[in-house]
């Protein structure tokens, strides 16, 4: 307060000069702020693996607080910038600042709806609700929480569009565990056949189409064991892949139609029902 008291003491020119100055300070430290957080959001850790940790995935809870800070800290220092501004147009400094209550705001202004945003933000956030960089589904919307702030929750989809949901409009959160749908696929040896060797192409296969589709396949996939069927005899080969929810048609058609028109090359009798597709929980 002493400070402003001191910039008010000024002769007018000098004020608007020194008022001007400071807003264009503030919304440096309010860019300032906002490159420090994706930094922090976008951190690689050292772990004793080989791939690098990111800090959103260590510490999301810190990642997330980190988040709804810079939202909080970017209202404030453009309120009270604002205001400033007002105060030379002999706007009430202390009218101004009263109108930033909670009352004043939803009976003053008619925003019941962003004081609903805030209230639910932080509800959202303390209790575990939503965490940065997981992948949930949000009214409607699916895609990975990039920023929750004091009015939007900010969803990037599997197009790279950013979605701001209102606070107020999240009433049921879809967690995806460990951020991925798993489609576990099942593949029929032929006969005669050598059953490891027929997987191991059958893997690289299944990494091809990974490397050519790495926005809906996540990561590599993963080749089990061979197995044998309880019944019937036969030997299996199973492959895991890790997509993107609701792109499971990649796997269904494209990748069991390679599989398929390989094991016919092999086996001319092999039939679209011994490649089965599954969706299930590790």
């Amino acid at each position: 307060m002493q400070a402003m008291e001191f910039i008010y003491s000024l002769p007018s020119v000098v004020r608007i000069v020194a008022i001007l100055v400071l807003a264009v300070l503030a919304h440096f430290v309010v860019r300032g702020l906002k490159r420090l957080s994706q930094w922090l959001l976008s951190l690689k850790l050292k772990t004793d693996t080989a791939d690098a940790e990111s800090f959103t995935r260590r510490y999301p809870k810190l990642a997330t607080l980190t988040t709804i800070f810079v939202s909080a800290a970017t209202f404030v220092i453009y309120f009270f910038a604002v205001g400033l501004v007002l105060r030379e147009f002999k706007v009430s400094l202390t009218a101004y600042l009263a109108s930033a209550s909670v009352i004043g705001l939803a009976i003053g202004f008619g925003l019941q709806g962003a004081v609903q945003d805030v209230v639910i933000g932080l509800t959202l956030i303390f209790s575990d609700a939503l965490n940065v960089e997981e992948l949930v589904e949000i009214s409607g919307q699916i895609g990975k929480v990039e920023n929750i702030g004091l009015r939007f929750t900010t969803l990037v989809n599997f197009y790279g569009q950013k979605i701001y949901v209102p606070n107020r409009n999240i009433t049921t959160i879809s967690r995806f565990r460990r951020g991925a749908i798993r489609a576990y696929v099942d593949i029929q040896i032929p006969e005669g056949q050598e059953p490891k060797k027929t997987a191991a192409e059958l893997h690289d296969m299944a990494k091809g189409i990974y490397h050519q589709h790495k926005a809906i396949i996540l990561e590599s996939p993963e080749l089990f064991a061979v197995r044998r069927a309880e019944s019937g005899g036969w030997q299996y080969a199973r492959i895991k892949f890790r997509v993107w929810p609701g792109q499971g048609t990649l796997i269904e058609t494209a990748f069991k139609q390679r599989i398929v028109a390989r094991m016919k090359d092999i086996d001319p009798d092999y039939a679209d029902w011994m490649v089965a597709v599954t969706y299930r929980v590790e």
